[in-house]
């Protein structure tokens, strides 16, 4: 059976400096992947890639079979690829539902976009009891809400989310990850990257551990979990 995303020997640069230095994996359907490492490692450049924000200057990308190398990234969108940023990157002025509804700006089933605000604010029930109130007026862990809220509004086949934990306080990067936990039981594949390693690992199918450009180390989510190497440098532990 086919992956639905393939990566392989994948190299991206900005200028002469090489950040992703010839990767490889892959993401089965029903799957949570997971790329964890320390700042600098390339995650995010990785996403970036796929999403098709950033040129590789080498490898390739295939996509349910299809390659990505001369696709835009609104085309990318439209195959069913979607990115939940670093950053968020929402509409600070714009209402929460108007925001939801940019995420659906490649579509025309207007009974179906319907049905996934409502699946959205069913995900996450704080954000439909503000649905009129100002993007900008919420908490960093709501609009982390919104963020992913609106990346699911375009029904990606892979839904790509970059660090959304990140400055969350404790209780909510719990209901963040419990959301992943559920996004998971749906049968949503999901590439996922993440400074907290143990969360990511967790609920991940498969791990890829990058350091400086590389995938150093893979392995199926508990076995990175437990390993010990990883356990050293990634969770903390003596």
């Amino acid at each position: 059976m086919t992956a639905l995303l393939e990566v392989e020997d994948l190299r991206v640069a900005y200028g002469k400096i090489e950040a992703v230095k010839g990767i490889s994996f892959k993401v089965d359907a029903g799957q949570v992947v997971t790329l964890i490492g320390t700042n600098g490692a390339g995650k995010t450049t990785t996403l970036r890639t796929l999403s098709g924000l950033l040129k590789p200057v080498g490898g390739q990308i295939r996509f349910n079979g299809k390659s990505l190398k001369k696709v835009p990234a609104h085309q990318i969108v439209s195959l069913g690829l979607a990115h939940s940023p670093e950053g968020r990157h929402i509409f600070p002025r714009m209402t929460i539902e108007d925001n939801l509804r940019l995420g659906a700006f490649l579509r025309t089933d207007k009974p179906g976009i319907e049905k996934d605000i409502q699946r959205a604010y069913d995900l996450f029930p704080i954000l439909g009891e503000r649905r009129k109130q100002a993007a900008g007026t919420l908490s960093g862990g709501e609009q982390q809400m919104l963020a992913m809220g609106r990346a699911l509004m375009s029904q990606p086949k892979l839904l790509m989310l970059d660090e959304p934990s990140m400055g969350l306080s404790p209780i909510m990067m719990q209901k963040i990850m419990a959301t992943i936990a559920e996004l998971k039981s749906q049968g949503t594949t999901i590439l996922l990257v993440e400074q907290n390693a143990q969360a990511a690992l967790s609920l991940a199918d498969q791990g890829h551990v990058m350091e400086i450009g590389n995938i150093v180390l893979s392995g199926s989510g508990q076995n990175l979990l437990h390993d010990e190497s990883v356990r050293k440098a990634y969770l903390g532990e003596d």
